[in-house]
C-alpha cells in the first residue's frame, strides 16, 4: 500500500477529537493517520512516501454540493447566457445578437433572466418584444429558477399552440386578459410542451459538456456533488453510462450521487437500480419530485396570499393525493424522495405525504425549504429527514423577495440557524446553474447574510452561521444527506480521503475575504485531482 502524507497545512478536520492538524496520511484512498508533521513524518514518512507540502494553506473535508445540474451547468455552456442582463432592453439586445447568428428555423435556447435584476424595472419581454428581435428561429428561455420561460410566435408554431390547448398538471401558459392570446411566458410544466420539439444533443456532445462541468466543479474544489440531470442527459440509464464512463473510466473522480427525476420510477425498477447502486463515485441517490415552484414568478405555494399580489398564493405541482401516491411508489422501491419545496404550504404537503410512510434506508431530503412556518420546524426536526438548503439563495432572493412574501412572512425564512440549533439536519447546496457553482459564495451567504459587495449587518443577521457551522453544510451536511457520514464528510481515520485547500486561511479572516477566495488543490482518494 503506498504513503501519501499531506503536510504543512492548517487542515480543520470537522472531528472534534482532533479539530486541526498539520499533517494527513492517506493509504489505500483513506485517512490513515493525522497529526502534526513531526509526528506524522517521523512515523509514515520513510521508504517511498510520497510528501505533498500545501505550504501553510487552510485545507478542509471536502466540499460536497448536495444540489445541483451538473448536466443543465455542461449545457448551459452551449447556451445564450442570460445572467448578466441588467435590463429587459439588455436581454433583448442579447437575444437580437444571437438571432442574427442564428439561420432561420434554427432554435435559439437559453437562460438565466430575472427580472428582479433589471434596473429599468421588473417588465419581462413580451411575446412582441420576442418576435421582434427573432422573427425568423423558435427560442426557449429559461428564468434563473428554471420553473418560468419565454417563448416567442415561432415557438408556439412549432408546438402547434391553439385556444384551449391541454397544458400538463402544474403548468400555465400566461395569457393576456384583454386579448386571450399567449404573453410567451410558459410557466413550471407547461414548459415540457415545447421541449421535445428542441433537437437534442448527440451522444458525444452531451459527454463533452458534462466534462466540462465536472471539471469545473473539481476547480472550485468540489469533491462531491449531488446532481440532478435525467431530464438533460437523456434518462437513466444514458446518464448513469455518462458518468461512468466519464468518472470511472476517464478517472475525473468526482464523487457523485444521481438523483432519479419520478417519470423515470419504471426504468429504475426495470435496471434493477436503487439508492447506492454503484460505488464510492457514481451511485444512485433519491427519487426527485416538485411540490412547487419560485418565489420569483409566484409559483411557489404558500399558505396565505403573496403580499405584493394578493390574488395568488402560487399552486402545487401535485395535489396531495398524487403527491402522496408518488411518494408510495418509491416506498415501494425502497427509495427515500427528494422534493422541491420552497413555500411553507408545499413543505406542509411534503410532510403529510411522508408522514403517512415508513423511513426509507436513505434520508428523505426537503430541498430549499425557503419559507418555514415555526409548526412546521417540529415535523422537518427528524433523524431520517434533512433540510437541502442553497444559501447563495439569499443573496440572489433579497432585498425583493421581503415585499413578495411580506414583513411577518419574512421572520420564517431562510432561517438556518433556527434550523441547526433546533437539530434539524441541515446540508448546503448551488442549484448551479441557477446560482454560481462555487461553493465559497454559498458560505460567504450563510455566514454574512448578505450579497456580495453590500455593506449592510446582514438581512435577519440573527440567522447568520458561524465559519464552522457553514463549512458544515457542505461537508458533513453533504455527506449525511446519503447516509455517508460513517464514510466522508470529515477528516478521520479510515474515512475517505478528500480534502479541499484554500488560497486563504478561512478561520482567520474577514468573512467577506471569501469573495477573493479560491480553490487551490482538490483532492480525492488522496489523489490531487485538480491544482492551481
Amino acid at each position: 500500500m503506498s504513503t501519501t502524507i499531506f503536510t504543512n497545512g492548517h487542515i480543520y478536520t470537522g472531528d472534534p477529537r482532533h479539530l486541526f492538524v498539520q499533517s494527513v496520511v492517506v493509504k489505500d484512498g483513506l485517512v490513515h493517520d493525522l497529526g502534526s508533521d513531526a509526528d506524522m513524518l517521523l512515523q509514515w514518512g520513510r521508504g517511498d512516501a510520497k510528501i505533498i507540502d500545501l505550504h501553510g494553506h487552510t485545507a478542509t473535508p471536502g466540499l460536497i454540493d448536495s444540489h445541483l445540474h451538473l448536466g443543465w451547468l455542461g449545457l448551459s455552456f452551449l447556451q445564450l447566457d442570460l445572467r448578466q442582463a441588467a435590463s429587459k432592453d439588455e436581454m433583448l439586445g442579447l437575444i437580437k445578437q444571437k438571432a442574427e447568428e442564428t439561420a432561420a428555423g434554427e432554435w435559439i435556447v437559453g437562460f438565466g433572466w430575472d427580472e428582479n435584476l433589471f434596473k429599468d424595472g421588473r417588465a419581462i419581454p413580451t411575446l412582441e418584444e420576442l418576435d421582434r428581435v427573432a422573427p425568423h428561429c423558435p427560442i426557449m428561455l429559461a428564468r434563473i429558477c428554471g420553473h418560468a420561460h419565454l417563448v416567442n410566435s415561432k415557438t408556439l408554431e412549432a408546438i402547434g399552440y391553439h385556444e384551449g390547448m391541454e397544458v400538463p398538471a402544474g403548468g400555465v401558459i400566461e395569457l393576456d386578459p384583454a386579448t386571450g392570446k399567449p404573453t410567451g411566458t410558459f410557466l413550471e410544466t407547461a414548459s415540457n410542451l415545447v421541449k421535445p420539439h428542441i433537437p437534442k444533443p448527440d451522444y458525444e456532445k452531451l459527454k463533452t459538456a458534462l466534462r466540462r462541468s465536472i471539471r469545473y466543479a473539481l476547480e472550485h474544489g468540489l469533491t462531491g456533488a449531488h446532481t440532478e440531470d435525467l431530464r438533460d442527459l437523456g434518462g437513466l440509464a444514458q446518464t448513469y453510462r455518462l458518468y461512468d464512463e466519464l468518472i470511472n473510466q476517464e478517472g475525473l473522480a468526482l464523487r457523485c450521487n444521481l438523483l432519479v427525476y419520478y417519470p423515470f420510477m419504471d426504468e429504475l425498477s426495470t435496471l434493477g437500480m436503487k439508492a447506492g447502486y454503484g460505488n464510492s463515485h457514481v451511485q444512485i441517490g433519491a427519487v426527485k419530485i416538485f411540490a412547487d415552484g419560485a418565489l420569483g414568478r409566484r409559483t411557489a405555494y404558500l399558505s396565505a396570499p403573496y403580499a405584493d399580489d394578493l390574488s395568488t398564493s402560487g399552486y402545487p405541482v401535485h395535489e396531495q393525493e398524487e403527491l402522496t401516491e408518488l411518494v408510495r411508489q418509491a416506498r415501494r422501491l425502497d427509495m427515500p424522495i427528494a422534493v422541491h419545496t420552497i413555500g411553507d404550504k408545499a413543505l406542509e404537503m411534503v410532510l403529510d405525504s411522508l408522514d403517512q410512510f415508513p423511513a426509507a434506508p436513505y434520508r428523505d431530503r426537503l430541498i430549499h425549504t425557503q419559507i418555514v412556518r415555526p409548526d412546521l420546524l417540529e415535523r422537518l426536526k427528524h433523524p431520517s429527514r434533512i433540510a437541502d438548503i442553497q444559501p447563495r439563495f439569499l443573496a440572489g432572493d433579497f432585498p425583493w423577495v421581503i415585499d413578495r412574501v411580506g414583513e411577518e412572512r419574512i421572520k420564517y425564512a431562510y432561517i438556518w440557524k433556527t434550523m441547526l440549533d433546533m437539530g434539524i439536519i441541515c446540508a448546503g447546496g448551488s442549484d448551479t446553474p441557477v446560482e454560481p457553482l462555487d461553493p465559497l459564495l454559498g458560505i460567504h451567504a450563510a455566514v454574512t447574510r448578505k450579497a456580495p459587495g453590500e455593506t449592510h449587518a446582514g438581512y435577519l443577521p440573527e440567522e447568520k452561521l458561524t465559519m464552522e457551522e457553514a463549512i458544515r453544510l457542505f461537508t458533513l451536511g453533504g455527506a449525511t444527506v446519503t447516509s455517508e457520514d460513517h464514510c466522508k464528510g470529515t477528516l478521520s481515520r479510515g474515512k475517505y480521503a478528500d480534502m479541499t485547500v484554500y488560497s486563504h486561511n478561512l478561520f482567520t479572516m474577514d468573512p467577506d475575504q471569501l469573495l477573493e477566495t479560491k480553490a487551490v488543490m482538490t483532492v480525492i482518494g488522496g489523489q490531487v485531482c485538480y491544482s492551481r
